[in-house]
């Protein structure tokens, strides 16, 4: 295959990752952002395939390509992954996206950390450069292996989900990457005929950046999920990227480069709707298994109602406002939740629904799931479109939402999450707040909105408490 046509085909396919990114910015413009995404796959793939298992023609000279044995063994590799994706893609539930996520990400860093040993026997023409590239792939790829790998044990509930804090963990972080460093610049120093003492010296780093995978992650708490989910999603990227210097892959390298950096920027906007700082997060994330962060306080009793009360209430009102959050993925209530709005607004209610950055444990989860409920487009609104509209809104539902509606953030300096940017819910003249129990949210922080004069406490499943709404329509 003649390299300018290798070379022709990745722009296209990294335009067209270009275009995906721009389409999976927006909900209706989402699933046209998919098909550009797996049409730039699927040309990345077959134009890979065929330059591998036919060789590359170049100006003087040749690359020899693995053959008809080469394309069987890709097609069994391919079709043992088709297999193994489809079945597990066709029983995962949304409440399980994060977790499925957070494991394909530990796949990228073991792909990039087995290339990056790979590569480490080959001669290169510029031996030191391709050193360095050897030692960086392994060591992101082998943080993100093992990060990927906590992530999804502490998003399964496998393992708690409250912050490891080992004595001297910034210490511990910063020496391994002082020495990163170090063993960086007396890898590429030692020649390459001390292939033992090389190998050694990669094998003590691969070790070191794997500890630190797991410790990152394990340092940070429940609360900071989401961004860990969207930190791991651009360390991938780069581990792509690193993979593609290594080997010489244009379009690796672009792919690389366009996710580490939109997962970089993505977690960024976790941060600042978190009202906390990136370093601050790797540092150590606030977050608990149930029990309370920081101080317990008394904010006095709170107020129940039943499924007929939240109807008869629902009857009177003109605007309504339903901010969800995780406990709806959970009880999987996004269809009957749009079974309500829809029955609302025959009514003449103006339903909209008040979406929090990072409600549910991935950056876009309540989208999602309101999305393939069939919830028009039009009447999902961020934090920052909302916001203002509460006080003049007859009845907020809360379903399934606790850190994102805490007004804590807005109120108390001393809270853990002060400064949070959430949702004004209580703002509104009456607020219904559905939940299983009176525990705390993810992030261990107590919710004084449940007490709250205008707040009124539905317990039970959300899906069948919206059920049970319906049926009082």
């Amino acid at each position: 295959m003649p390299l300018t046509l290798v070379q022709g085909s990745y722009i296209v396919a990294g335009l067209f990752f270009i275009l995906a990114l721009a389409g999976l910015s927006k909900h209706e413009s989402a699933p046209a952002g998919n098909r550009y995404g797996i049409i730039g796959m699927t040309i990345a793939l077959v134009v890979t395939i065929l330059a591998a298992t036919g060789g590359v023609r170049f100006t003087g000279g040749e690359t020899k390509g693995s053959g008809l044995i080469g394309l069987l063994l890709i097609a069994a590799a391919m079709a043992i992954g088709a297999v193994i994706g489809i079945a597990k893609a066709r029983k995962v539930e949304m409440t399980g996206m994060p977790e499925l996520i957070a494991m394909l990400h530990s796949f990228v860093g073991l792909a990039a950390v087995l290339v990056g040993w790979n590569s480490s026997y080959e001669a290169a023409p510029f031996a030191k450069v391709h050193d360095v590239e050897v030692f960086v792939g392994v060591f992101i790829g082998a943080v993100t292996f093992t990060g990927s790998i906590v992530a999804y044990l502490k998003l399964s509930a496998k393992i708690k989900s409250a912050s490891m804090m080992l004595p001297g963990r910034h210490f511990i972080n910063l020496g391994i990457i002082v020495a990163f460093f170090v063993m960086t610049a007396v890898y590429t120093a030692i020649p390459h005929e001390q292939l033992f003492a090389r190998q050694l010296l990669l094998g003590i780093m691969t070790a070191l950046a794997l500890f630190l995978g797991w410790h990152l992650v394990a340092s940070i708490g429940g609360g900071d999920m989401p961004v860990v989910v969207s930190m791991l999603n651009s360390y991938s990227g780069w581990a792509a990227a690193a993979a593609g210097f290594l080997l010489n892959n244009d379009l690796l390298i672009i792919t690389g480069a366009l996710v580490g950096s939109s997962g970089a920027f993505l977690s960024y906007i976790m941060c600042k709707a978190m009202n906390r700082s990136f370093i601050s997060v790797i540092a150590g994330g606030f977050g608990s298994d149930g029990g309370v962060v920081g101080e317990a306080k008394d904010y006095g009793e709170h107020r129940e109602i039943d499924a007929a009360g939240v109807a008869e209430m629902l009857k009177g009102a003109s605007s309504v406002i339903i901010t969800p959050g995780y406990g709806m993925a959970v009880a999987q209530a996004q269809y009957p939740v749009a079974e309500l709005t829809k029955r609302l607004r025959e009514r003449g209610v103006n339903v909209r629904f008040g979406i929090h950055p990072v409600a549910g444990r991935l950056p876009g989860h309540m989208n999602v799931l309101l999305a393939e409920a069939k919830v028009p487009y039009d009447i999902v609104l961020e934090l920052d479109e909302i916001n203002d509209d509460f006080a003049d809104t007859d009845v907020v539902l809360v379903i399934g939402a606790n850190d994102t509606v805490n007004p804590s953030a807005a109120e108390d300096p001393s809270s853990p999450i002060a400064g949070m940017p959430v949702l004004e819910v209580w703002n509104a003249h009456d607020v219904i707040v559905f939940k299983r129990s009176m525990a705390t949210g993810y992030a261990g922080v107590q919710n004084p909105l449940f007490f709250r004069d205008n707040s009124q406490m539905l317990f039970g499943d959300a899906k069948e408490r919206v059920d049970d709404i319906i049926a009082a329509l």
